[in-house]
């Protein structure tokens, strides 16, 4: 299913590309992220302003392509031949791009006298592609399509407002135009010229004066904020962020304490079973949030608190076996975990002693101005390369257990991420040129019988367009990459 879901949703980027350019030709539609719901996407280039009347006009030429019933014609060429086409048209980056594939065809679509590259499968007409609403989402375009969970049904998610979200992403997109790496050929250029060194530092210093700022915020409002909740989907840093933010707050004078999350596990015979009867340690109920909020109240009034050990082995819950704490009046607590941004988890602790900050890996770049790089492709890649490492997994295993932690995440973690006081972007706009070099052989011990080799092969694919970057050494030992590729600091 979710193959058949980028397929219809990669045909409906293509008929909005095709109607802009229909309707005014030299404008360029850049696709940037996922957010609110949708696809938001930039218009350069247009000779007018873009307001609500626009994109009506936009979604109707839309609907009129897919009332047509066009032909989205696949026609192979040669790679030389690709580069030609997209230079003429002045897609540069695209040109650029096609150029270092190490293949001699590549594949284009044309829908009437458009002809694009779209990275992957198109449907063959633009008859069934209507299930789509589009947005005047200033200073863009909002365009909503069935998601992943909804595609089966045709199901067009309600859009919802997510401003911190949107917000994040969009200084993302500044961090890439600090380091002038937009596109993927940017930082292929960079590395072949020999400047991908700074590149790093540069993205490792902006990750750092921003963990600093969240710091100094916390010490601004010393005495007050005391429970410091971190939580993200799979793959985003939590861990290393959650050191790094502690070494921060340390420069500022604080003593901050870490509590695990995992230790308030109920025992496992508590634990709420999903659908299928199996254990769900995701879900909120698989905590003893009774004992955590009893112990986060008791800390904060400067009281001693047992803190509880829990045995991944036996599946129980093992009192005198923690250690015993107690904090002062201005010690923050760092609360790592997925549910940290439920206020559920916390219910009753003062929602003013609370601050709550959401990590994710929100990659700033793109393929090029049509193919933007989906984050959960991004944090894949950084799972199976540290499940490879440190958890002696193999890529079939990692692939396979994708769905669920997706499914998590989207249950668990994405509903809560407006909660935040803070948004933290984990992603490092050079790290995909660094896990390649890892990622690579991984996918290739996927068989191509089993049902996880169209996700390798589409990983691998994908991996194809960025130069591996051999400078690993570039990489300070704090990085939040050191933590899926080894050599951290903090994990000894």
């Amino acid at each position: 299913m979710s193959m058949e879901w980028r397929i219809y949703s990669r045909s409906v980027i293509f008929v909005l590309i095709t109607a802009v350019q229909e309707l005014y030709y030299g404008a360029e539609v850049v696709v940037q992220f996922s957010a609110n719901k949708g696809l938001f996407c930039e218009l350069n280039h247009l000779p007018v302003p873009l307001d609500e009347g626009v994109v009506r006009a936009i979604e109707g030429k839309m609907r009129q392509i897919v009332a047509e019933d066009r032909s989205l014609v696949k026609r192979s060429m040669s790679r030389e031949e690709a580069v030609q086409l997209f230079k003429s048209s002045m897609q540069i980056e695209k040109a650029n791009l096609i150029s270092a594939l190490d293949r001699e065809k590549v594949s284009v679509y044309s829908c009437g006298n458009y002809i694009d590259y779209l990275y992957g499968k198109l449907r063959p007409s633009t008859g069934e592609l209507g299930h789509f609403e589009l947005d005047y989402e200033p200073p863009g375009l909002l365009l909503r399509m069935p998601s992943q969970y909804t595609y089966a049904e045709l199901e067009i998610p309600r859009r919802v407002p997510q401003p911190k979200f949107s917000q994040t992403l969009a200084e993302s997109k500044e961090w890439a135009k600090i380091l002038q790496c937009r596109y993927v050929t940017d930082l292929n250029r960079a590395n072949r010229q020999g400047r991908i060194g700074e590149v790093i530092r540069v993205s490792e210093a902006l990750q750092e004066k921003t963990i600093a700022r969240i710091a100094d915020h916390i010490a601004g409002h010393r005495g007050r904020l005391r429970l410091i909740l971190i939580a993200g989907p799979s793959s985003s840093g939590k861990t290393s962020f959650a050191h790094r933010l502690r070494v921060q707050l340390l420069v500022n004078g604080l003593q901050p304490v870490s509590i695990s999350m995992d230790d308030y596990f109920r025992n496992r015979e508590d634990t709420p079973r999903n659908a299928v009867g199996e254990y769900d340690y995701e879900c909120l109920g698989a905590l003893d949030t009774e004992l955590f909020n009893e112990h986060m109240l008791a800390l904060l009034k400067g009281e001693t608190v047992d803190l509880p050990h829990y045995n991944f082995l036996t599946g129980i819950s093992e009192r005198g076996k923690g250690r015993h704490l107690m904090v002062g009046h201005d010690q923050p607590i760092i609360v790592e975990g997925i549910h940290g941004l439920n206020e559920k988890l916390s219910e009753q602790v003062p929602r003013e002693c609370k601050y709550k900050i959401y990590i994710s890996a929100l990659t700033p770049l793109n393929i090029d101005a049509h193919n933007r790089i989906p984050t959960t492709s991004a944090r894949l890649l950084r799972r199976l390369v540290r499940d490879s490492q440190f958890r002696g997994a193999r890529a079939l295993k990692t692939l396979h257990q994708w769905a669920a932690v997706r499914e998590g995440e989207e249950k668990y973690i994405f509903p809560f991420q407006e909660e935040a006081d803070f948004m933290f972007n984990s992603a490092l706009i050079y790290e995909l040129g660094i896990l390649k070099r890892y990622a690579e052989p991984l996918l290739e011990t996927v068989p191509p019988e089993v049902p996880e080799y169209e996700l390798a092969r589409s990983l691998l694919d994908f991996c194809q367009y960025f130069d591996a970057i051999t400078d690993e050494d570039e990489v300070p030992n704090n990085s939040i990459l050191r933590e899926f590729i080894g050599k951290s600091v903090f994990f000894k």
